[in-house]
């Protein structure tokens, strides 16, 4: 049984005549989404001058909330973690020099629509613009609640043969948009072709369904995305006050349907930039099967960098968590670098100096140890697979520590092209 106290309802005059099995309607939560301030007026108290930024902001970048997490803001706070993340905010309107359009440049490494490569054996694949909640830190904002369109038919197409065509893609990451918002058999269709593509080993989907529409999960659902197994769900829990007795269900019947859940919070100012709330929001997390994955540091998105904090905030979070809890609660704080870098792991130094013979380390409790190295450090490995692989098989700085090269440099070096050898 739940811990959780479930969403109310009855609280919220506007759904207080709303029937049970409405209520419990995924589609009729999609349905009745709040989408302009006039709506949200019925449902939060708002100030004159509030109404009217939010307002300026709409014109920039769309509202959807559904009713249930409407029904989550706290009436009493401006400044609540869920409002925050919900209610448009005119310093949405504030552009930074830092803000970027495509700050991950997924665009920029999409072979065809919709698909983005950029590690080597995995993609990502986008199959709709369409989310039951637009968040107000969205990073695709350029594309997603601009319109509300799924993936196009001859798109989806092209994107499947790409994978198909290169064998190297082993991992598919759906995404969007939320896959969620897909009709179970449109969703299905995507899943069993890519299944079908051999050389395809896991599927891994993100959803925020489970925290702004947990309706949308029910063990009916659960079941038909076991079916293509090995399958993995990732959602978006961002505080602890988002897991309630509907949004633990929804984890528990996708658990319960053999499905493995990580979270990836985005580390947000005002919303859980503390130590604390971040400690509870990863033990609340494990209590309902679900495996903190990843704290994001904030995109630089245009629009969103009201919610950016610095990147030792995160830095400090991670030092609150290692060794002082469960190492299962423990996050990997990242930054997803701007043109395209990829996720960067960023973490406490833990490693205080080196000699040939030891390596000087601290812990969580400022206590500093010594490793003692052995006294041969350096073993080539001759296992199968070493044997079997090419040098060229290994690129970035993985690659330099197998192979000869000295170096890796830039495709454009200034020095190079000083003395004519680039």
């Amino acid at each position: 049984m739940s811990i959780h106290a479930p969403v109310n309802p009855q609280k919220v005059p506007l759904y207080a005549d709303v029937p049970p099995e409405d209520w419990n309607d995924w589609r009729w939560q999609m349905r009745h989404a709040l989408r302009n301030a006039e709506d949200l007026g019925q449902v939060i108290p708002l100030e004159r001058m509030e109404k009217k930024g939010m307002e300026e902001s709409l014109q920039k970048f769309r509202m959807a909330i559904t009713p249930y997490y409407a029904a989550l803001i706290d009436q009493n706070r401006e400044d609540g973690p869920i409002r925050a993340q919900a209610v448009p905010n005119v310093l949405e309107l504030v552009e930074r020099p830092s803000d970027l359009l495509d700050p991950l440049s997924e665009e920029g490494d999409s072979p065809v629509p919709g698909l983005t490569h950029r590690y080597p054996d995995r993609v990502l694949l986008l199959v709709t613009r369409v989310c039951a909640m637009y968040c107000r830190h969205c990073t695709r904002r350029r594309t997603v609640g601009q319109e509300d369109s799924h993936g196009r038919p001859e798109e989806i197409d092209m994107a499947l043969q790409y994978i198909s065509s290169h064998e190297e893609i082993r991992d598919v990451l759906i995404s969007g948009g939320d896959p969620f918002t897909l009709s179970t058999e449109r969703l299905e269709s995507i899943l069993s072709r890519l299944r079908a593509i051999p050389h395809v080993e896991i599927i891994r989907i993100g959803s925020r369904t489970p925290v702004v529409l947990p309706q949308r999960i029910t063990p009916a659902f659960a079941a038909m995305l076991s079916r293509y197994q090995p399958l993995y769900v990732n959602t978006h829990f961002n505080h602890y006050k988002e897991i309630t007795a509907e949004s633990a269900q929804a984890c528990a019947n996708l658990a319960n349907a053999g499905i493995p859940l990580g979270n990836q919070s985005v580390l947000l100012k005002g919303v859980n930039d503390c130590p604390r709330i971040m400690k509870k929001l990863v033990h609340e997390l494990l209590k309902i099967r679900v495996k903190p994955y990843y704290i994001y540091q904030c995109d630089l998105s245009m629009g969103i960098g009201h919610f950016r904090t610095s990147i030792a905030k995160g830095e400090q979070i991670i030092e609150s968590l290692r060794g002082h809890t469960t190492g299962m609660a423990v996050p990997t704080f990242v930054v997803d670098a701007p043109g395209g870098g990829g996720k960067i792991p960023v973490m406490p130094n833990y490693v205080l100096s080196h000699s040939d013979r030891h390596t000087v380390l601290r812990n969580y409790e400022g206590v500093i140890t010594t490793y003692t190295e052995p006294d041969e450090p350096y073993s080539e490995c001759h296992c199968e697979l070493c044997r079997e692989a090419s040098p060229s098989q290994e690129n970035g700085v993985a690659g330099l520590l197998q192979d000869d090269r000295l170096s890796l440099e830039p495709t454009v070096l200034q020095r190079r092209r000083r003395n004519g050898s680039s």
